[in-house]
């Protein structure tokens, strides 16, 4: 008798074992099976196989954190509120309900935070949208603070080439307008890290600060060197080995590159340190093939939190790995007719 061994992985009893009855007809061809089978034959069967390999263990999937969004209670009044956020005030447009919008208002941060609280006092729903620029969350938490449900949304294109405080003010309130009232597609409201997360992920941001400092530093050295003495420097001129080579320049020259020097030893002493303190935070860590400490450690503070992510999906999405379309149908067609136009005058030149 010939045993037929389709995969080099399979053992005699993975190919022997019966399937799992999932269907009736399967249940039917077991229960044939066991009782023309002799007890013996069962018995090897059914015992565990010693060198076969432990099933493994289910991992609980994490909860799913979602994106924020707004709980409304429809006993109290709303007011949704438009927010164009600059460092020395803020533009804010009101709406009350479904009414028509309000003119909008300058406003400082103070101001604004008292008038939210005031809103709330009264018993409304304040409702408050902004763009995620680059000063923070700070407003946010003192929004939400107050009593407002306050969301940030990645900075888009409002109004086309036209854009004043007040225009990108209003077309924020009547998108959270819109999308209060179920259009989904008006805000992506995203993610809001906790300050312990955000200044995790501030080292890996000043290590990168750091590096272009210095490169710029030194490219300025080049540039010194290039223009008062039409000749080059060495990579890393300002390293120990390579300092002592510039004792030919032009002292005044060289009194340049010891001032950029110094600056120099200063960020790179700066940067060291950073890093030691950066490598030690995934040490022990298990790392994937082919990835180092630093981009390790640049990926957990990015991220943030990996629970938040229940699939590979969102992680490829998040961190730009999924292939997207930009199709711009108006270019397409001019290239269309632009090849018609060149195809017709071809044409046209032969024929004549």
């Amino acid at each position: 008798m010939k045993t037929y061994i389709l995969n080099p992985n399979m053992t005699f009893r993975t190919v022997t074992a019966p399937s799992a009855p999932h269907k009736p007809a399967d249940r039917a061809t077991e229960e044939l099976v066991n009782a023309l089978l002799p007890e013996a034959l069962k018995a090897k069967l059914s015992r565990p196989d010693p060198l076969a390999p432990a099933p493994p263990v289910p991992r609980a999937l994490p909860p799913r954190q979602p994106l924020p969004s707004a709980k409304v209670d429809p006993a109290k009044p709303r007011l949704q509120l438009g927010l164009d956020v600059h460092l020395e005030f803020i533009m804010a447009v009101v709406q009350r309900g479904h009414a028509s919008l309000q003119a909008p208002r300058h406003l400082t941060r103070a101001q604004l935070v008292e008038q939210v609280r005031r809103w709330v006092a009264e018993g409304l729903q304040v409702f408050c949208v902004q763009e995620s620029c680059g000063f923070g969350f700070v407003l946010h938490r003192e929004l939400v603070a107050a009593g407002a449900q306050s969301f940030l949304i990645t900075p888009v294109a409002l109004n086309g080439k036209r854009k004043t405080d007040k225009l990108d003010a209003r077309a924020l309130c009547l998108r959270l307008s819109r999308w209060r009232d179920g259009h989904t597609d008006e805000l992506a409201p995203i993610r809001i890290p906790s300050e312990a997360e955000q200044r995790r992920r501030d080292g890996t941001r000043r290590r990168k600060f750091l590096g272009r400092a210095i490169r710029r530093l030194g490219n300025h050295g080049h540039g010194q060197v290039a223009e008062y003495c039409h000749g080059p420097l060495p990579s890393r001129w300002w390293g120990a080995r390579n300092w002592k080579k510039l004792s030919p320049l032009d002292p005044w020259v060289l009194g340049l590159l010891k001032q950029l020097r110094e600056v120099i030893l200063v960020l790179e002493g700066q940067l060291e340190t950073l890093e030691t303190e950066l490598v030690a935070r995934v040490q022990g860590q298990e790392r994937p093939k082919g990835l180092g400490a630093i981009s390790l450690v640049t990926l957990d503070g990015e991220v943030c939190d990996w629970e938040r992510f229940y699939n590979r999906k969102p992680i490829g999405s998040y961190t730009g790995g999924c292939p997207g379309e930009h199709t711009d149908e108006s270019q397409t067609g001019r290239g269309q007719r632009a090849a018609q136009e060149d195809g017709g005058g071809a044409g046209a030149v032969a024929g004549h």
